[in-house]
């Protein structure tokens, strides 16, 4: 790979200051807010792990999760400074903000994405893993697995910024994800096709493939639309040397820069919070495997419609008898989603087991500390298996059966599927501080050289708002998109539009760190798996 060739003299530009660095008081409130979050961090877990009873037998567990949970921190902060670009390129380039008050800007904006995000994109990340990694995360093989993906993601990550290349965090991850799969089931079975789920792995690939497609017609489309409808020549031509553009064309590329620093934090902030989250549960699972936060009503609903589903589940089985291990029939489902006359009986049968347990200590704080974890998989396994026979349409379930199932399928999800607010922060700060420092190289990628010409006020904002509406819309959804994919890809689809000319090298590197990401990011990281398995 070999860095991103100097940019053409682009017609009309007056290159931006983007040399100037930190002033002395912003370098004290960046150092004072990276303690602050870390403090609060470790105060959080040693408050959260003291309240639940966790028992320290030994040292080691704790340093893994200190190192794990730095590494994953900083998979965030690398992400925040590696993705930058995307939110504050047109708002320099256009004289909008100063690039100093812009990386700021967007950190803060990056920073509230994350604390108001949804949570859907942390669990839709983590289904992917292989299940028997999920169901043991906190043994050697699940640390293995977090380190391999983590540092894999990082180092590609680093890489691609050193050349100045926009990639894709999100691409990165995924490939990350299936190498461990991949690997995993190569060392344990020596066949590569079950250790990842590939139905969830295409979901996500494709709206990471489509996302470049997305940004580049939806952006020219844009641009060539606003020309009919706002037919003011301001809008359509390069700043005036380091003249800010006129107030509304100014407030509208502030507004599309903090939407899309919002949007990428409400999307990216949650794949380094589904992974804090397996390392939380691996390691002191009777603090966080299971949401010790729901009111003891709704413990007592859940007891009470986990009965309700395996008496419907029940009335679909004839004569078949549950299996002696439940929990592996059902594990062996998720897997393969191939049903047989074990699954149904599994199922029911893991359904009463939930329910007893529950009904038989009150709260979830009550549960013993070796049965949390067990009973976190059972309700894993129970709402994994609902979900993917609902998607598969098989087996036909009644009306009844179906309405139990929903519920309790809402209630499972309630009790393992939760991101306790403090590794909200811990990541909004991550991700917002990482967005402040680094960002230049990818700027002037974005900035310079992809298209042959300055760039424009309606460039500018029409990359932007696709960027914006595309990841927000993929947010609601629980699907990773890349920012960088559909902002990049957006630039140039409206150099094309405006009949500005693309900058083909630039253009050839980006489409190959954007093949090569996903086969080097799975090599990566299966080698390191392989490699900390091994260690571990």
């Amino acid at each position: 790979m070999t860095e991103v060739a100097a940019g053409h003299v682009l017609t009309g530009q007056s290159r931006p200051d983007l040399d100037r660095g930190l002033s002395v008081a912003n370098v004290v409130l960046f150092g004072a807010w990276l303690a602050a979050g870390l403090l609060f961090t470790a105060y959080s877990l040693y408050s959260d792990i003291s309240q639940s009873g966790t028992p320290a037998r030994t040292f080691l567990p704790f340093l893994l999760l200190g190192v794990a949970l730095l590494i994953a921190l900083g998979f965030e902060f690398v992400n925040g400074f590696h993705d930058t670009a995307n939110a504050v390129a047109t708002v320099i380039y256009t004289n909008s903000l100063p690039p100093n008050t812009a990386v700021i800007w967007s950190g803060f904006w990056n920073f509230l994405g994350v604390l108001f995000s949804t949570g859907a994109v942390a669990f839709g990340i983590v289904s992917v893993l292989p299940v028997d990694l999920i169901l043991q995360v906190g043994s050697s093989a699940g640390f293995a697995m977090v380190f391999a993906l983590l540092i894999a993601a990082i180092v590609w990550n680093l890489g691609t910024w050193y050349f100045g290349l926009p990639s894709s965090s999100s691409h990165t991850l995924i490939g990350s994800i299936i190498g461990v799969g991949v690997a995993n089931q190569l060392m344990r079975m020596g066949n590569a096709t079950s250790g990842v789920d590939w139905s969830q792995a295409q979901k996500i690939g494709y709206s990471l493939l489509l996302s470049p497609l997305v940004g580049f017609t939806c952006a020219a489309i844009l641009l060539l639309v606003s020309k009919h409808a706002i037919p003011n020549a301001a809008l359509y031509r390069a700043p005036a040397g380091n003249t800010p553009p006129p107030w509304w064309i100014r407030g509208l590329l502030v507004l599309t820069c903090t939407g899309v620093s919002f949007a990428h934090g409400s999307n990216d902030g949650q794949k380094g919070m589904g992974l804090i989250m397996l390392i939380l549960i691996g390691t002191v699972p009777t603090a966080y495997a299971l949401n010790r936060a729901m009111p003891e009503e709704a413990v007592t609903q859940f007891a009470t419609v986990a009965a309700s589903a395996r008496e419907s589940l029940s009335a679909m089985i004839r004569d078949e008898a549950a299996p002696a291990d439940a929990r592996a029939a059902l594990a062996d489902y998720v897997r393969t989603q191939t049903l047989n006359d074990a699954t149904l009986p599994a199922l029911a049968a893991v359904a009463g087991d939930i329910a007893y347990q529950v009904k038989s200590y009150g709260t979830f704080a009550k549960l013993p500390a070796d049965a949390v974890q067990n009973v976190r998989n059972d309700m894993y396994l129970a709402s994994e298996s609902i979900r993917l026979m609902k998607k598969n349409g098989d087996p036909k379930f009644t009306d009844e059966a179906i309405r139990n199932l929903d519920e309790l399928q809402k209630l499972l999800n309630a009790s393992t599927k939760f991101i306790p607010t403090w590794v909200k922060i811990a990541v909004a700060v991550a991700l917002g501080l990482g967005t402040m420092i680094g960002w230049r190289r990818i700027v002037v990628t974005v900035g310079e050289k992809i298209g042959k010409r300055h760039l424009t006020y309606a460039q500018g904002g029409a990359a932007e708002l696709v960027a914006m509406g595309t990841i927000l819309a993929a947010d609601n959804y629980g699907l990773p998109v890349s920012t960088t994919h559909v902002l990049s890809s957006g630039v140039a689809g409206t150099m094309a539009a405006n009949g500005s000319g693309l900058q083909w090298d630039t253009v050839k590197n980006l489409l190959m760190t954007w093949v090569l990401t996903l086969p080097a990011a799975i090599l990566l990281s299966g080698v390191l798996y392989f490699l900390f398995y091994n260690l571990f």
